[in-house]
Protein backbone atom coordinates (compact mmCIF):
# COMPACT_ATOMS: atom_id res chain seq x y z
CA UNK A 1 0.00 0.00 0.00
CA UNK A 2 1.32 3.53 -0.84
CA UNK A 3 2.87 5.74 1.94
CA UNK A 4 0.10 8.36 1.04
CA UNK A 5 -2.69 6.37 1.05
CA UNK A 6 -2.04 5.10 4.37
CA UNK A 7 -2.10 8.50 5.97
CA UNK A 8 -5.30 8.63 3.69
CA UNK A 9 -6.92 6.04 6.01
CA UNK A 10 -5.17 6.81 9.29
CA UNK A 11 -5.40 10.21 9.41
CA UNK A 12 -4.30 12.77 11.98
CA UNK A 13 -6.97 11.44 14.71
CA UNK A 14 -5.94 7.82 14.75
CA UNK A 15 -2.52 8.76 14.73
CA UNK A 16 -2.82 11.05 17.79
CA UNK A 17 -4.63 8.25 19.20
CA UNK A 18 -2.16 5.63 18.68
CA UNK A 19 0.37 7.83 20.34
CA UNK A 20 -1.43 8.47 23.76
CA UNK A 21 -2.06 4.70 23.76
CA UNK A 22 1.46 4.26 23.48
CA UNK A 23 3.29 6.66 25.53
CA UNK A 24 1.72 4.77 28.80
CA UNK A 25 2.81 1.53 27.84
CA UNK A 26 6.53 2.31 27.23
CA UNK A 27 6.95 4.06 30.26
CA UNK A 28 5.44 1.38 32.24
CA UNK A 29 7.77 -1.08 30.78
CA UNK A 30 10.97 -1.66 32.44
CA UNK A 31 13.15 -2.44 29.41
CA UNK A 32 12.01 0.49 27.92
CA UNK A 33 11.61 3.54 30.54
CA UNK A 34 15.23 4.09 30.87
CA UNK A 35 15.53 5.03 27.04
CA UNK A 36 13.00 7.96 27.29
CA UNK A 37 14.10 10.66 29.76
CA UNK A 38 12.41 14.64 29.11
CA UNK A 39 8.70 16.00 28.84
CA UNK A 40 6.30 13.17 27.77
CA UNK A 41 4.53 15.69 25.90
CA UNK A 42 7.41 16.86 23.45
CA UNK A 43 8.16 13.07 22.88
CA UNK A 44 4.82 12.29 21.56
CA UNK A 45 4.33 15.65 19.86
CA UNK A 46 7.49 14.77 18.36
CA UNK A 47 6.01 10.97 17.36
CA UNK A 48 2.82 12.67 16.07
CA UNK A 49 4.76 14.32 13.69
CA UNK A 50 7.13 11.61 12.54
CA UNK A 51 4.70 8.75 11.90
CA UNK A 52 2.11 11.38 9.90
CA UNK A 53 5.33 11.97 7.66
CA UNK A 54 6.35 8.17 8.29
CA UNK A 55 3.05 7.47 7.00
CA UNK A 56 3.00 9.71 4.05
CA UNK A 57 1.26 12.46 5.42
CA UNK A 58 2.88 16.44 5.57
CA UNK A 59 6.86 16.30 6.09
CA UNK A 60 5.87 17.88 10.00
CA UNK A 61 8.94 16.22 11.47
CA UNK A 62 11.53 17.42 8.77
CA UNK A 63 10.12 20.93 8.19
CA UNK A 64 11.22 21.34 12.34
CA UNK A 65 14.00 18.90 13.15
CA UNK A 66 15.36 18.00 9.07
CA UNK A 67 15.52 14.94 8.19
CA UNK A 68 14.50 12.14 10.28
CA UNK A 69 17.63 9.85 9.98
CA UNK A 70 15.64 7.73 12.63
CA UNK A 71 18.47 5.19 13.43
CA UNK A 72 21.53 7.60 13.48
CA UNK A 73 19.19 9.73 16.10
CA UNK A 74 18.74 6.56 18.27
CA UNK A 75 22.23 5.74 18.14
CA UNK A 76 23.36 7.27 21.70
CA UNK A 77 20.46 4.91 23.34
CA UNK A 78 21.10 1.20 23.25
CA UNK A 79 18.51 -0.66 21.64
CA UNK A 80 19.00 -4.51 21.68
CA UNK A 81 16.79 -7.24 20.84
CA UNK A 82 14.93 -7.59 23.70
CA UNK A 83 13.89 -3.90 23.58
CA UNK A 84 12.70 -3.67 20.09
CA UNK A 85 10.49 -6.88 20.91
CA UNK A 86 9.52 -5.05 23.78
CA UNK A 87 8.55 -1.73 21.93
CA UNK A 88 6.75 -3.74 19.34
CA UNK A 89 4.72 -5.46 21.86
CA UNK A 90 3.49 -1.78 22.87
CA UNK A 91 2.55 -0.82 19.81
CA UNK A 92 0.79 -3.97 19.01
CA UNK A 93 -1.28 -3.06 22.31
CA UNK A 94 -1.91 0.54 21.48
CA UNK A 95 -2.54 -0.71 17.98
CA UNK A 96 -5.29 -2.85 19.77
CA UNK A 97 -6.46 0.27 21.70
CA UNK A 98 -7.36 2.24 18.87
CA UNK A 99 -8.47 -0.16 16.39
CA UNK A 100 -5.87 0.38 14.51
CA UNK A 101 -4.86 -3.50 13.58
CA UNK A 102 -8.64 -4.46 12.48
CA UNK A 103 -7.84 -1.91 9.19
CA UNK A 104 -6.15 -2.83 6.17
CA UNK A 105 -4.13 0.33 5.93
CA UNK A 106 -3.21 -0.32 10.04
CA UNK A 107 -1.70 -4.24 9.28
CA UNK A 108 0.56 -2.61 5.68
CA UNK A 109 1.87 0.22 9.19
CA UNK A 110 2.29 -2.39 11.87
CA UNK A 111 4.10 -4.06 8.93
CA UNK A 112 6.44 -0.69 8.56
CA UNK A 113 6.90 -0.42 12.10
CA UNK A 114 7.66 -3.69 12.49
CA UNK A 115 10.71 -3.23 9.69
CA UNK A 116 11.77 -0.44 11.25
CA UNK A 117 12.19 -1.55 14.71
CA UNK A 118 14.54 -4.58 13.13
CA UNK A 119 16.86 -1.50 11.99
CA UNK A 120 16.74 0.21 15.30
CA UNK A 121 18.79 -2.52 16.92
CA UNK A 122 22.35 -1.27 17.76
CA UNK A 123 23.70 -3.02 20.64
Amino acid sequence: MRLDILYDHIGDDRIAKLVEAFYPKVYADPYLSPLFEGDIQEIMRKQRMFLTQFLGGPPLYSQEFGPPAMKERHLPFEITPKRAECWLLCMGEAFKETGLNKLPAGEAFFIRLRKVAGIMVNS
